[in-house]
């Protein structure tokens, strides 16, 4: 059952709450205009409530190298206003949290998905042995707002999209035997070149400005970019070389951390067996394929549905994880609960 918090947001005018049962509740889904709002958020006019995301301060002078031990990303040496995303493996080196990350200096603030804070703060206090961290949920206290531009905000911490996503260039994120990280991502369909600035809550509002857009823009967006987010491009099986996450949020050259040889091990030996792609769906189709729903080759099932979303300009799109060997030029289809769905494959993840 979803518990986010009802935000103040929900009371403006026109404002939607997203489908019961979203991850995104809590927050508004659109104000009336979804395709608008899209396109004010392209063009860098509105800025979208987040404040349903989970937010946890780390402080103590061990904060960074603790942090660097835990996770996928090297942080080490992130210098105060600096920012990056990292994830948490399985010891089978299977996605279990995402993380943005930004320090101020003093604190490591990390961002996560709301329903994921309560089981990151209790995995974070178990790892804390003898170090000087002090971790603490202050989701109450802090909200996120999602901003269409990509500087920092001297006023506020602010974590900025990585640069792969922003189509500014490529993380530095070292190598190893099989490469770098440029092996995975064939392109990026679109850019996402956003930001997300924490403020007190009850500065909200005032941060939203006059012309907010929904969460259903944002994730449009995202979408389109290919961007992962945790619990939508993500199983229980996910290895981060799937979903474009080797580079942005994995180091490929850092020490060693809970998954990390399975990380070598599909870097140098292999592939991964499955890669995300992008989904240009049957323009004319009035619904929207769910997360989960069966992507097929001919009759052969070969993946599922990611994320969805109807673009203002694309029209329906989709994201989807699917068997590696799949090829990029078949035709598919998308078996609904009502009615099926013919796609296109734009490739992200290289075969």
């Amino acid at each position: 059952m979803n518990k986010n918090p009802l935000s103040p947001a929900m009371a403006l005018p026109g404002a939607v709450p997203p489908p019961e049962g979203s991850p995104d509740e809590g927050v508004p889904w659109h104000f009336g205009d979804p395709h608008a709002e899209q396109r004010r958020l392209r063009e860098g006019r509105a800025r979208v409530d987040l404040s349903h995301r989970g937010v946890i301060r780390v402080s103590g002078p061990d904060r960074l190298t603790w942090l660097h031990s835990l996770t996928t990303q090297a942080m080490e040496r992130l210098a105060p206003g600096e920012s990056t995303v990292c994830l948490i493996l399985s010891p089978h080196g299977h996605v279990e949290y995402e993380i943005h990350v930004v320090d101020d200096g003093e604190s490591a603030w990390l961002i996560v998905e709301g329903g994921a804070t309560a089981d990151l703060v209790s995995y974070l206090e178990s790892m804390r042995f003898m170090l000087r961290v002090d971790i603490v949920d202050v989701s109450a206290e802090w909200a996120v707002v999602g901003e269409p531009e990509r500087v920092s905000d001297p006023d506020v911490s602010t974590w900025l999209v990585p640069v792969d996503y922003a189509g500014l260039g490529v993380s530095d994120s070292g190598q190893d035997r099989g490469g770098d990280a440029a092996k995975y991502l064939d392109h990026r369909p679109e850019s996402f070149a956003m930001r997300e600035v924490l403020v007190p809550r009850e500065e909200l509002l005032d941060r939203l400005g006059d012309e907010p857009a929904g969460t259903w823009a944002w994730e449009s967006l995202r979408i389109a970019a290919a961007v992962p987010r945790i619990g939508h491009e993500t199983d229980h099986r996910t290895l981060p070389h799937e979903v474009g996450w080797i580079g942005p949020a994995v180091h490929l050259s850092k020490g060693c951390y809970r998954g990390q040889e399975a990380v070598a091990r599909v870097h140098n030996l292999g592939h991964p067996p499955r890669r995300l792609t992008l989904l240009h769906l049957d323009g004319g189709a009035e619904l929207l394929p769910s997360h989960g729903d069966p992507v097929f080759a001919g009759e052969r099932e070969i993946g599922w549905i990611a994320s969805a979303a109807r673009h203002y300009e694309w029209g329906p799109i989709a994201t989807a994880v699917v068997k590696r060997t799949t090829a990029t030029d078949v035709d598919l289809v998308v078996r609904t609960a009502h009615g099926e769905l013919a796609a296109s494959q734009e490739v992200v993840i290289a075969p």
